[in-house]
């Protein structure tokens, strides 16, 4: 379950850095480094990250909160917690492409998987 809980943390922090990577083509260094008070409209790409990550900023605290639990619930079932993990993560892993891509049905059967590997992950502390 540590391993899950450090790979959706590591993707939380790609997904940052991939929504930064389309600023660049439209600031300056001195932009990057200042306050960033005045910034240039990013385009659709980066809006589009931008929402990706702000979903996963909503999703994140339930995953990992239900992914300690899991580790210290006396009688939680880790297996399936486990499973529930690896299914949030690879389902999170596909949203951000799918959505940046703005491909509207099959990034919501990722965000629903994704969500079923919460549900399950719920279901492994309380069960």
């Amino acid at each position: 379950m540590t391993t899950w809980i450090l790979a959706v943390l590591l993707l939380y922090l790609a997904q940052i850095y991939f929504s930064a990577l389309f600023l660049l083509p439209y600031v300056t260094f001195s932009q990057i480094v200042g306050g960033r008070d005045a910034m240039p409209d990013r385009g659709k790409f980066a809006r589009r990250a931008d929402r990706a990550l702000a979903n996963l900023k909503e999703n994140l605290p339930f995953f990992v909160v239900l992914g300690v639990l899991s580790l210290i619930v006396p009688g939680a079932n880790i297996e399936q917690a486990t499973l529930g993990a690896s299914l949030f993560f690879f389902a999170r892993l596909a949203y951000v492409p799918l959505y940046v891509s703005g491909i509207p049905f099959l990034r919501s059967i990722a965000y629903t998987a994704g969500l079923a590997g919460t549900v399950i992950m719920g279901l492994a502390v309380v069960g």
